[in-house]
């Protein structure tokens, strides 16, 4: 598997520091609101990234955290007259309920920043005993140009940064490029803990880089994120993390590309701001996945109705034919023909694209296209009506490319669209039934203008969607 590295700026060839072992640390949300599609991105790449790591046979420790101590939580908490602790534990629930319709699987570990705050302690006083951070006023900052590599995953040198820097009212730092690492307590209210530097809350990069160490140790594989966490986010973790341990801390760096609205970058300020809970009031779960997984991950992607409707399209020809080869696996013909024999031996082929497009930098554009491929043949087949054990062989191996990469897990729950076709199939059987042939004729024409066509078999009828 070759996985394109923003460190290094190039495509490498993925070894992983322990022989058949990965460890991944992807950045989770901060959990004050539901999470919006920008946000859905990341955590469906990565989680499709730890599905096919598992599939190509390795063992993966996923880690994946909660940011529950942030100024944001804290203004929304006094917002709602409600405990920062309680906002946050809400969140956290909400976000499972939105993953989990995204078929992203739950992180082996998910540690909440809350929870780790005497190791984040422990951090800063070991940068502070190196000489990377120092304390004042209660604060603690880390010394950035300290650290001599500061700007190379961003690529970006210590003397332009410095330009565009600043230090804020209040700040009592050494340098415009210094960032905090513990914050201290600016009010009674305030959600704080007791420290060598009184009471305080961790600052944002810190955490990340706690707890990776944590869970996987001081350098890990891949660590995974949005594009807009590349700088500073990533460059600071970097920064505590190799200054702290005196070790690389992640071979690999990945991260997913933004998400327009209608052409125009994503923002709170611009109005153009979409969480997932309220897209899945109109799209399933499943198909957002699907959605977002339909462009590669490094590139950017519009979302708009017009795209989503276009995406569905291609989806619903997957749904669909799997619906199908599952009627027919049921209700086929007893012998499989020579024609299928051979079209299974061309499945074999299309196996092996979508595992070149996945191992070519987790190309999953490419991959759908393989399985949109195998789709094609199988309702070639089907419009003559396919034998049972060819119908179950060629859904078997769809549906496990699908799986893979996680897509058409929840087909059982219907869309709008599939009761409506349900509603017009049951209606013309029942035209039938009463001899109101005219009645049952405009059913089918109604239907043959959505690519759909009915055929009447002894076992019932079966609904074959066209290409």
């Amino acid at each position: 598997m070759k996985i394109y590295n923003t460190l290094t700026r190039n495509k490498e060839e993925f070894t992983p520091l322990e022989d058949g072992k990965v460890k991944i640390y992807a950045c989770g949300p901060t959990v004050y609101n539901y999470f919006h599609i920008g946000n859905a991105r990341p955590f469906v790449v990565f989680d499709t990234l730890r599905r096919y790591l598992i599939h190509l046979g390795y063992d993966v420790k996923f880690v994946q955290n909660f940011t529950d101590v942030d100024d944001k939580i804290i203004n929304k908490a006094k917002e709602e007259g409600v405990s920062a602790t309680e906002l946050s534990g809400r969140y956290i629930k909400e976000y499972f309920d939105d993953a989990e319709a995204l078929n992203v699987l739950p992180a082996d570990i998910h540690p909440k920043v809350s929870e780790h705050i005497e190791d984040i302690i422990e951090f800063i006083k070991t940068l502070i005993s190196k000489g990377y951070a120092y304390e004042a006023d209660g604060d603690v900052y880390y010394a950035t140009r300290k650290f001599k590599e500061y700007g190379k995953l961003s690529n970006q040198r210590v003397d332009d940064l410095e330009s565009g820097s600043r230090i804020a009212i209040g700040e009592v730092k050494r340098d415009p490029l210094d960032f905090a690492l513990w914050k201290a307590q600016k009010e009674e209210s305030e959600i704080a803990w007791d420290s060598p530097w009184g009471k305080g809350r961790p600052g944002w990069h810190i955490e990340c880089s706690t707890m990776s160490r944590k869970h996987l140790g001081p350098t890990i594989d891949i660590h995974g994120g949005g594009q807009d966490l590349i700088f500073p986010h990533h460059e600071n973790e970097i920064a505590q993390s190799e200054a702290c341990n005196g070790e690389p801390f992640a071979k690999y760096w990945m991260h997913n590309g933004y998400i327009t609205v209608d052409g125009v970058k994503m923002s709170k300020s611009l109005g153009n701001f979409f969480t997932v809970r309220d897209i899945r009031k109109e799209f399933d779960g499943d198909f957002i996945r699907f959605f977002l997984l339909s462009v590669h991950y490094r590139n950017p992607i519009n979302f708009s109705d017009t795209e989503m409707n276009s995406v569905k399209q291609g989806y619903d020809r997957i749904r669909n034919a799997i619906d199908n080869l599952e009627f027919l696996a049921k209700n086929g013909d007893d012998e499989m023909t020579d024609a299928e024999k051979n079209d299974l031996k061309d499945f074999g082929n299309l196996e092996q694209k979508f595992e070149d497009a996945m191992s070519d930098d987790l190309n999953t554009a490419d991959a759908i296209a393989s399985i949109f491929e195998m789709v094609s043949h199988a309702n070639i087949i089907s419009k003559a009506g396919a034998s049972r054990e060819y119908a179950k062989e060629a859904k078997e191996k769809i549906q496990n490319l699908c799986d893979i990469i996680g897509i058409m897990q929840n087909r059982s729950d219907s869309s709008h669209e599939d009761e409506k076709i349900k509603k017009l199939v049951d209606e013309r059987q029942e035209a039938r039934k009463s001899k109101n042939y005219a009645r049952a004729d405009e059913i089918r024409d109604e239907l043959a203008e959505m690519g759909i066509t009915l055929k009447d078999t002894p076992q019932g009828v079966q609904i074959i969607y066209e290409d």
